[in-house]
This record gives structure tokens, sequence and C-alpha cells, in this order.
């Protein structure tokens, strides 16, 4: 078999790596909490770093009338289902060894990707921003506004006393390299193809 199917196979089978680790963590740091409280966000649920650590979350989310982290969202749903279709078209595309195929596989799970993001960024967003104005604490910004308390979609902000820290975990990682595998092989691909038009021509 060719170097750019196996490589093109192997990538695309990398992203059922999401169903076994964690996509995302976001942990809370602050004085009060020796141990920080976080939490892990699979393909399909949300997960305690720690024992309890979502529902003291909650706890305190209720304080400045910030939303519950629910059991489930919408979206449990439907990438469970998208990351399958996906893992499973790129195998096949693999096997039929169409390297211009690849190229194809790879922006579409880009775009794919893109988008999830970005409805990880709205959730956020709400969740940080729909306050409940019957909330026990209020908190203002210096301009008068009420302030916000969405974390950050990568990497560390400052929440009050709290620094909250967001980045990828395993599965993310397991779809970042399946990917990479997946343009690689497009790229050795597209030289096999040359080459064997090159052999062909001597020929």
């Amino acid at each position: 078999m060719k170097k750019s199917k196996i490589l093109m196979i192997i990538g695309s089978f990398l992203l059922l790596g999401l169903f076994v680790f964690p996509l995302w963590n976001i942990t809370l740091e602050a004085p009060q909490y020796p141990i920080p409280l976080g939490m892990n966000i699979h393909i399909n649920k949300f997960t305690d770093m720690n024992e309890f650590d979502i529902k003291n979350i909650n706890l305190m989310n209720h304080y400045v009338g910030m939303q519950y982290i629910p059991e489930t969202i919408p979206e449990f749903k439907i990438f469970p289902v998208v990351i399958g279709i996906m893992s499973i078209l790129g195998m096949l595309i693999g096997f039929i060894g169409k390297h211009k195929w690849f190229l194809g596989w790879f922006i579409l799970m880009s775009v794919l990707g893109i988008a999830g993001m970005y409805d990880f960024y709205l959730w956020e967003y709400d969740y940080g921003h729909n306050l409940d104005p019957k909330a026990i604490m209020k908190f203002t910004n210096p301009d008068g506004s009420i302030m916000g308390f969405q974390p950050p979609l990568l990497g560390s902000k400052d929440i009050l006393n709290f620094t909250a820290h967001s980045y990828p975990m395993t599965g993310a990682w397991f779809m970042f390299t399946g990917m990479l595998m997946t343009f690689i092989a497009f790229l050795v691909g597209k030289k096999e193809a040359k080459q064997r038009i090159n052999d062909e021509e001597r020929t």
C-alpha cells in the first residue's frame, strides 16, 4: 500500500481518539481553593477534573447569576455523529487513494473544526454574559456596565480573584495530529502521482 494511503487512513482513524479522551479543559484557580476547580469537555459530555468540581463551580455561579453547567447540550448529540462520519469517510478515501480527495477531506474537516470552536465560543459567551438580574452578587466594570464572566477560548484570563485557564487536551491532540497526517498524505500523494507520471513518460 502506498505511503500516502497509509497516512490518510491512520490520520482519519486518530479522530476516534475523541471518543476516548477529553477534548478541552477549563480550570479555575483562586487563593481560597488550594486544589483548582476544573471541568473536562468531551465531544459528548462534561466531566469533573476532580470529584464534585462541576457542582462547586455551579454553586459559585449561582451567587453571580451565571447559568448552571448543564449535564448535556444539543452539540453532544451532533459532535459524535460528525466525528464518526468524518473518520469513516477519511479511511474510505484513504483506501481509494486519490490524493486530491485527501485535500478535500482536510478542508472539510478544518471548516467543521472552526465551526465547532466558534460554537464553543458562543456557548462560553452566553454562559458568561447572560446573567440572572436577581443574582445575590453583582459586579460592574469601571464604565458601569455589567461585568461578564466568560472564560477564555484559549489561554488564561483573570476573572475577579480567579484565574481561568482554557486549553486543549488529549482528544484535541489526537484530532490535530490526525488532521496534520491527512494533509501530509495529500503532499505525499501529490509527489507519488508526479513520480508515476514521470515513470510513464520514461517508458
